[in-house]
């Protein structure tokens, strides 16, 4: 890990810091070259040149995981040596992940940087992926920066040729697609324009789009869905996606498309209120990880269903107390009208389970409940199959996108008892949120179809290494890689 092809030329010194200038293979005087990036623990530290150590004392960097120090290089007999850096070093984490190189994406000098060349292809793969989804900006109502027209506000990573690159563009792009959609403000993504979104995923990949608008959802049996979104001027709707081979193993993706959530006549708060653009996230995240999928052509028969729908407060809108019917032919009673989500999910679901899916996954900002017991970090995930629940554990944990089971604990389910009709939409009482609002779902499931619920935030409300603060997408990458290991041949 030494700088052993390097020659040091002097060492200044002054009262603030040791200034090591190097004459390096790794730079030249026009930096045609990328920087190295160097991984060292504390004993490879020592390794080093003298003059090496001396620079790493003096930034007091002691190569701990998520650290890094600039060493800066001369270029011999050039004016344009000075203030080069020869390489990167960073510390080396116990295990590297998808978030090692995250904090260093954004805060290294804006120049070209390259891996170590002994780093697997998988670990390679990883860091690449970590460091672009570090960098994303969402800007698009904002002026542009002086930095954004110069083009050189963030430093790039050269990714090798190992590195599983459509796996990568595949990844980035569903991400960025997904973190776009939820952070875009409801005025530009109401039902219409996210019934635009989907139309051009699409496009994009060949696949057959119908979409069930207004009255039309009556007269096709989704009334669930219909009165939800019945009180928005913008009409509520069905998008249906179908993609991918017929003799092919069935994934069905189910998404609550709440495109804003003012929770109805039992109305929110405005601290309830002020994030409620997100609440469309799970219709959001299964368009990702079905451009995921189409991206990296899997062998699946792939269907997407997403009720994209408007929870507004009108004359028309529904009430507490209401009683509705059902695709099922169950009757729900409205406990609260700011329980709107499973409504349209459960309708939609009812569908999906009637073609009898391999695999079928809803994904919903579905209750407060969930980010209660395990933060706003963590997703929760309910599933009918344990063998098919403990491989999408497994996946979370390759993938570094976690997700946390919780149960379908039956003997809830008496909570959500109605008098006077089928089934409530809420609880009577005020704990378990999580597993009442996953058993109403589960009334919509057939038993024999594999079912996963994903009841996740959809928004990071803190920045860390390659997740910045706001619209995030949640446990996609681990379905990918179920779907992936498991379904497609």
């Amino acid at each position: 890990m030494g700088y052993s092809d390097s020659r040091v030329v002097s060492i200044l010194s002054d009262q603030c810091a040791t200034v090591v200038l190097l004459y390096s293979p790794f730079a030249s005087s026009t930096m045609s070259l990328a920087i190295p990036l160097q991984f060292v623990t504390a004993d490879d530290l020592q390794q080093q040149p003298e003059a090496v150590k001396a620079w790493a004392i003096a930034n007091r960097f002691k190569a701990e995981a998520g650290t890094y120090c600039l060493i800066p290089a001369l270029a011999v007999n050039s004016a344009d040596g000075e203030g080069a850096i020869a390489a990167v070093l960073v510390g080396k984490p116990d295990v590297f992940d998808t978030w090692t190189l995250g904090s260093l994406a954004n805060a290294l000098p804006p120049h070209t940087y390259s891996l170590p060349q002994d780093l697997a292809a998988a670990i390679a793969t990883q860091l690449c992926l970590g460091w672009q989804l570090s960098q994303y900006r969402f800007d698009q109502y904002r002026k542009p920066s002086q930095h954004r027209k110069t083009g050189r506000s963030q430093p790039e990573l050269v990714v090798p040729n190992r590195v599983d690159q459509t796996y990568l563009k595949a990844a980035v792009n569903a991400t960025t697609l997904v973190r776009n959609l939820v952070n875009t403000p409801v005025n530009d993504m109401g039902p219409a324009q996210l019934e635009a979104a989907a139309d051009s995923l699409a496009t994009e990949h060949q696949a057959l789009i119908t979409v069930t608008v207004g009255q039309e959802l009556l007269a096709q049996n989704y009334p669930m869905i219909h009165a939800v979104g019945r009180a928005s001027d913008h009409p509520p709707r069905l998008i249906d996606i179908r993609w991918g081979e017929l003799g092919a193993p069935k994934v069905t993706l189910v998404g609550k498309g709440v495109c804003f959530d003012s929770g109805g006549l039992n109305i929110k708060s405005a601290n309830g209120m002020k994030l409620m653009k997100k609440d469309m996230g799970g219709a959001a995240q299964v368009l990702g990880l079905a451009h995921f999928i189409m991206a990296m052509k899997l062998s699946v028969r792939l269907r997407v269903l997403i009720p994209a729908v408007e929870n507004s407060i009108s004359s028309g809108a529904m009430r507490p107390s209401d009683i509705l019917a059902s695709r099922k032919g169950i009757t729900v009673e409205i406990g609260n009208t700011d329980a709107e989500g499973r409504l349209v999910l459960a309708d939609a679901l009812w569908e999906a389970t009637q073609e009898n899916p391999d695999l079928l996954i809803d994904c919903a900002t579905l209750t407060g409940a969930a980010r209660v017991a395990l933060g706003t970090e963590l997703p929760a995930f309910f599933c009918n199959n344990e063998a098919i629940a403990q491989k999408l554990i497994a996946s979370g944990l390759v993938q570094n996108d976690a997700l946390w089971q919780l149960p379908l604990h039956m003997p809830y389910r008496e909570m959500l008892a109605s008098k006077i009709a089928d089934i409530n939409n809420i609880s009577s009482g005020s704990y378990g949120g999580a597993i009442t609002a996953a058993l109403f779902l589960q009334e919509f499931v057939k038993p024999n179809v594999p079912w996963i619920h994903i009841d996740f935030m959809a928004w990071n409300l803190r920045s860390l290494p390659g997740r910045p603060e706001g619209g995030e997408a949640m446990g996609m990458r681990a379905l990918f890689g179920l779907i992936q290991q498991h379904l497609s041949h």
